[in-house]
């Protein structure tokens, strides 16, 4: 009897450790929302999945970088940056399939579609604050205005200036406070200024985002340094944010794009915070051709794969460190699903569990209901057998064979959801297809930065 009432006591004190560790969760919560209702709207807390700091990203040759404050919204931030880019830059894009995709979108996708001479320099200007999207024919003549400004002051061609918008939808972009400050952009051009590019693009960021690699060329070394803004509206339909890469490699444009069109989908269409599309992203990647090293040319080569292979990881990067920015997250959730029919089943299966709701509230309150996998499963529209499912969280099995697993333990089930970075297992069990997607939790935080968006 003694022994029962002693289990009984510790299952208690586990439950009270849990509740207490919601409390102190719940409190901090509070205090960002109180501090975004006191006079003046304040940044949001940083997240606490951010990377400890900004790396120390390497100076790209080629490639120089401003940032401004235009008020474009705000007051008080930068929110313009410049960047110009070497004669000879090769440049890919990957955007946003939005059917409302803004002006600048389908700007920079009718300038790539043109092969543009071997010696043109190039630039890339972004704003914040305002998508300019969906605003009739004024977004085109805004973004005329912005290029045409850049190009005249770089003495580059207008089709060789990319532009970007982030923001508000449906509100015309004052473009003249961006003209008026292109000459201090200009004037400013820095090659060691990308942090500054970074903090520039954001919106509800509430880190700006880098990541880098380095290879080895034939000749010489190769860099690679990458900014990323994102944080809300984030769904995979390429390219989910605003992302801008830039190498030293000597490579030709049609190359570039091969390469970074096949990385697609294992990064930045492999994230989602909301399951929402954006109107206005885009990824810009840039080879200046600066390095000593030789040109990548074959890429079979062993130097080719090299180099995908780190451009990879610079994507993956910026991809995770988007979800973990997701507006309001305190969780990173891996959803890996193995043993599908094909790989249409798989992606079909790893979304419709890291776009769920239920189960993305789940985490946020650290309850390991497996139930709710259950139910994603379902309604995937993915080939399934109840039967030959299995679940896991982290190494624990939950649930298999058709029922919950003998060795299912809801204590430890409930210990592991209350860690920061979590992991959820799908074996079908009918094929060998995989997929791997990441999402963050969804809690109340993310209402409040919504709800609040446009004031």
């Amino acid at each position: 009897m003694a022994k029962k009432e002693s289990k009984k006591a510790d299952g208690w004190k586990a439950k009270a450790k849990k509740l207490k560790s919601k409390l102190a969760k719940l409190e901090k919560r509070l205090d960002a929302i109180l501090a975004d209702t006191s006079l003046g709207k304040k940044p949001n807390p940083v997240s606490p999945l951010a990377p400890a700091a900004f790396p120390a990203l390497p100076v790209i040759a080629g490639a120089e970088f401003a940032a401004a404050e235009a008020q474009v919204r705000y007051a008080g931030r930068t929110d313009v940056m410049l960047v110009r880019l070497a004669p000879g830059t090769a440049i890919a894009g990957a955007f946003t399939r939005s059917s409302t995709r803004a002006a600048c979108v389908l700007d920079c996708q009718a300038k790539l579609a043109v092969t543009a001479p071997a010696d043109a320099g190039a630039a890339i200007i972004v704003n914040s604050g305002n998508a300019n999207a969906f605003t009739g024919a004024a977004g085109q003549e805004a973004v005329d205005a912005v290029t045409g400004a850049v190009a005249s002051a770089l003495g580059v061609p207008a089709s060789r200036v990319f532009s970007s918008s982030t923001g508000v939808i449906g509100e015309p972009l004052p473009y003249d406070r961006i003209t008026a400050k292109v000459p201090d952009l200009v004037a400013a051009l820095d090659a060691a200024a990308i942090k500054h590019a970074a903090r520039a693009i954001m919106t509800t960021d509430t880190f700006p985002k880098g990541a880098m690699a380095e290879v080895q060329g034939e000749g010489g070394a190769i860099r690679i340094a990458g900014i990323a803004k994102g944080s809300g509206m984030i769904a995979p339909d390429m390219a989910t944010m605003l992302v801008y890469i830039f190498t030293d490699a000597k490579i030709s444009a049609e190359n570039l794009q091969k390469i970074l069109s096949r990385q697609i989908d294992d990064t930045f269409n492999a994230i989602t915070v909301d399951s929402d599309t954006s109107t206005s992203d885009a990824l810009v990647l840039a080879a200046t051709g600066q390095s000593a090293a030789a040109e990548i040319g074959d890429l079979r080569g062993k130097i080719a794969k090299d180099f995908e292979a780190a451009l990879r990881g610079v994507m993956m990067d910026l991809a995770h460190q988007v979800v973990r920015d997701g507006e309001g997250a305190t969780k990173f959730v891996e959803v890996r699903v193995t043993g599908a029919a094909d790989a249409a089943d798989a992606h079909r299966v790893a979304m419709a569990i890291a776009n769920s709701p239920l189960v993305k509230t789940a985490v946020a309150g650290e309850d390991a209901n497996w139930g709710r996998v259950v139910a994603a499963i379902g309604k995937s529209g993915a080939k399934a057998d109840r039967d030959r499912l299995k679940i896991s969280f982290g190494d624990m099995v939950l649930a298999e064979n058709g029922w919950r697993a003998p060795s299912y333990d809801e204590e430890k089930a409930s210990a592991y959801m209350e860690g920061a970075e979590l992991v959820i297992g799908v074996d079908m069990g009918l094929g060998k297809a995989s997929k791997s997607v990441w999402t963050c939790d969804l809690t109340h935080r993310y209402i409040d930065i919504n709800a609040d968006y446009r004031s």
